[in-house]
């Protein structure tokens, strides 16, 4: 070193140098941490967007020229078909493909007011909610021909007033659940990996033979991982924001606590990672272990579903997940425009995550 004094803060830059070299160069850290949110993102920031199609069938007999049906015909959630022939239209609702079949037939009412006998033919395989819309919608246009033919006072009269709110999107509960599922996976998966093949590969030994301190190795690999995936959750949230309109109610100020909150997270998951990697005897057991861990928040921790949607026996095993508060905290700040101490619980459950499983990485780390 020609005399001059050994930078332990040198080294562990050039290392975190060549590791986001390296980060960037694998194609697979790249899909998983980056290309599957996007994927996600695009097909419920696109469908977000669109209102529920309710497909029914109208029967051949039917008067397309009737007031009952004009006015049906005009509703943009119902999806009326008319020239299909009946025994398609049939099978098509003994699958399910269709709601139900309509049967508009029109009758002289009292006063040569126009009457209507709406026959309404649906099918087990019919989804129930679709159902629920349709026989709204028909009563809803039966009120408006009931107050047009029939006119007549009314016993109340209904002064609605509405208060201005923030709309909420469906990129703006799908884009935070994915982002979280993102660094987790990043966290977890990276590390596990990239600690076992530097212990196989005798990385690790060399660098003890350098002056570096093993403290400073396991910073450097920590910064890269969050160097990059930082860079992740930095596109993440431009396309949802630029793209679908993702709500950032504070604008920059919110992105930054959202990366501060990233940050955290990805911290808390890495201890998993290291733990994993640990525990692991080959390269072929670190997915099933890491999936462990995973997987059941992928599909609980309201990543794509509200919490309250599960059955109430499951949902406090959903709060118990770290990445539930995680996400939860990065909702608040986006979209109710809570600060970070706002969601002061969500940061302390992740702490106590962090510390319980620092613990225990401690104690099952393996250098060699």
């Amino acid at each position: 070193m020609n005399g001059a004094k050994y930078s332990q803060l040198k080294a562990m830059l050039a290392i975190t140098k060549g590791s986001l070299r390296g980060i960037f160069r694998s194609p697979s850290a790249v899909v998983f941490s980056l290309g599957f949110p996007l994927v996600f993102i695009l097909v419920f920031g696109f469908i977000g967007g669109s209102t529920v199609s309710v497909k029914v069938g109208v029967n051949r007999q039917t008067d397309i020229n009737s007031a009952f049906y004009q006015v049906l015909s005009k509703v943009g959630t119902l999806k009326l078909i008319t020239d299909q022939p009946a025994t398609e239209m049939e099978d098509d609702l003994k699958k399910g493909r269709i709601v139900a079949i309509l049967d508009i037939v029109s009758r002289q009412g009292i006063n040569n007011v126009p009457a209507y006998e709406v026959h309404i033919r649906t099918s087990t395989a019919t989804d129930a909610g679709k159902k629920a819309v349709l026989m709204s919608v028909l009563k809803n246009v039966t009120a408006t021909l009931d107050d047009h033919f029939y006119q007549r006072p009314s016993v109340a009269t209904f002064i609605q007033t509405e208060v201005p709110g923030r709309e909420f999107k469906t990129i703006d509960f799908i884009l935070p659940g994915q982002l979280g599922f993102a660094l987790m996976s990043a966290a977890v998966f990276g590390t596990a990996f990239l600690f076992y093949n530097m212990r196989q590969t005798l990385v690790l030994k060399r660098f003890f033979a350098t002056p570096i301190k093993r403290t400073y190795i396991v910073l450097a690999e920590a910064l890269s991982r969050m160097i990059f995936q930082l860079i992740s959750s930095v596109v993440i949230i431009a396309l949802g924001h630029f793209a679908f309109g993702f709500t950032l109610v504070h604008g920059f100020a919110t992105f930054l606590e959202m990366l501060v909150l990233s940050v955290f997270g990805l911290l808390v998951f890495m201890g998993f990672g290291f733990v994993v990697s640990s525990l692991a005897k080959n390269e072929s057991t670190i997915p099933p272990l890491a999936n462990i861990f995973t997987l059941p928040q992928f599909l609980l921790a309201g990543t794509f579903f509200p919490i309250d949607s599960f059955p109430a026996w499951l949902q406090p095993v959903c709060k118990l997940m770290p990445l539930t508060w995680l996400i939860d905290a990065l909702r608040k700040v986006a979209f109710e425009g809570m600060h970070l101490w706002h969601v002061g619980w969500d940061i302390a459950i992740l702490t106590l995550w962090g510390i319980v499983v620092y613990a225990v990485a401690v104690k099952v780390f393996k250098w060699e």
